[in-house]
Parts: structure tokens; C-alpha cells; sequence
């Protein structure tokens, strides 16, 4: 099982397990069936303009074709720039590309990414990629290791109900009723920030998620509650409020 970290903008490790060949496989496949299903649309507006006038049809069919192709040629580019490195069939399969320090992939990698599918699948036929993906350490194609980006699955290994928190008492009192604006995403956050304080004691990622979150929430804590006491008010109220709903 290949793992990749993601680092977020707290500077937090959060781990992602590395697409898998078959699910990569998956995902080409649905993305394949769409420019089917194109294609065949594309027929049909061929065979309809033999019927009605068959001296404008082989305009219609090369306007068509054209398009089709440009389709086939571009769509994963544009889909990945402009969906945050998903495709249809990405989306589906709940994959995207990401860059290896866990950003976002700027517009160059992403170019550079598809401009190997020359190599990846026209060159080699397809073979090249599977090939690849198969014996690369995070299971990249050619074009992944040029451009430095890597498929994850977009669910993180660490998830809220996988996360122990205390019991929190029937009679508990939310503090922060805005608590209701986050998710569980946000607590799996603060779960891994409390986790890294505990092994590097650095205080600087517990202050900056507090502010980060009082800013979210629109709230203040008194001077006397240091924002490690914040954080963990904000966990028992979220756990309180989820339990009640």
C-alpha cells in the first residue's frame, strides 16, 4: 500500500493512500466510454444529414469529426486545470493529481503531464503507463515522474469516525454554537495538529490553526484560554453538537 503525505497550509502531514493501477484503469475506462458516446452522437448527426441533405454531410461529419478529436486530445489538459486535477472519470473514481509536496499542480506540470501521453500511451500503446504505474514507487506514469505529480485517492487514510475523542458528559454546555459551520474534515485537522504537538511540541501550528478557526467562527476566547484550551473547547462543542443533531 503506497502512501504519498499531503502537507496542508498548517503544515500538517495528512496521509493519502497512492491510486492504484486498477483504479487509474477505472477511471481511463468511464473517461473512454464519454468520447464513445460522443462518437456515436456524432454518427448520428452523420446519418441524419445523408437523410435530409447529402451534400452538405461530409461538411457535417468533418466539423464533427474535428471536434471529436480536439475533444479527445485536449479533455484531459482542460479538465485537469480547470476541476483541480480531475477528469470525469477521475471525479467518479474519487482519484486526482496532485503535486508530490502536496500542492496543487501549477499549469506547467500539468502541461508537461500531457504532453507524455505521447510516450505514455501513443508511442508505447497504452504499455508504457502500465508499466509504469506498475513498478514506480508511488505508481506514476512517465508523464507523472517528469512533471513531479502523483494520483491519490481523494479520501484521506485518517477519518473522523477513526478518531478517538473523550466522552463527552449528556449536560455539557456548547461554548461556540458556531461550531456548526465546520465539518469533519476540520476536526480530523485539528486531531492531527494535537497528534503533531505531541511529538514536536511546536506550538506555532497550535496558534495559527486557533486564529485560523476564531477567524472562521467569527468568535473570541478570554485571555486566560490559551488557544491549545481553544482548540480543544471548539472539539468538545463539535462532539456535543454532532451527537445531539
Amino acid at each position: 500500500m503506497e502512501i504519498v503525505k499531503v502537507v496542508t497550509s498548517q503544515n500538517v502531514e495528512i496521509d493519502y493512500l497512492v491510486a492504484s493501477l486498477g483504479t487509474r484503469m477505472k477511471a481511463r475506462a468511464i473517461d473512454y466510454s464519454i468520447f464513445f458516446g460522443i462518437y456515436l452522437l456524432c454518427m448520428m448527426i452523420f446519418v441524419g444529414s445523408l437523410r435530409s441533405d447529402a451534400s452538405s454531410s461530409p461538411w457535417i461529419f468533418g466539423i464533427a469529426t474535428i471536434v471529436w478529436l480536439i475533444l479527445c486530445v485536449f479533455y484531459d489538459l482542460v479538465c485537469e486545470i480547470f476541476f483541480n486535477g480531475q477528469s470525469i472519470g477521475k471525479k467518479v473514481s474519487k482519484i486526482k493529481v496532485i503535486s508530490l509536496n502536496g500542492e496543487r499542480p501549477t499549469v506547467s506540470q500539468y502541461i508537461l503531464r500531457w504532453l507524455f501521453r505521447i510516450v505514455d500511451f501513443g508511442v508505447t500503446l497504452g504499455t508504457g503507463a502500465v508499466t509504469s504505474v506498475a513498478v514506480s514507487s508511488h505508481k506514476q506514469r512517465f508523464g507523472d515522474i517528469v512533471a513531479g505529480t502523483v494520483v491519490i485517492k481523494t479520501q484521506a487514510i485518517t477519518r473522523y469516525k477513526d478518531l478517538t475523542f473523550k466522552e463527552i458528559p449528556l449536560d455539557y454546555e456548547i461554548t461556540y454554537p458556531q461550531v456548526s459551520l465546520l465539518t469533519d474534515e476540520d476536526l480530523i485537522l485539528i486531531h492531527d495538529v494535537f497528534a503533531n504537538f505531541g511529538r514536536t511540541k511546536n506550538s506555532l501550528l497550535i496558534y495559527k490553526l486557533a486564529i485560523r478557526i476564531k477567524d472562521y467562527l467569527h468568535v473570541s476566547y478570554p485571555k486566560e484560554i490559551n488557544e491549545y484550551r481553544f482548540l480543544e473547547t471548539i472539539v468538545n462543542d463539535y462532539i456535543s453538537y454532532t451527537t445531539k443533531i
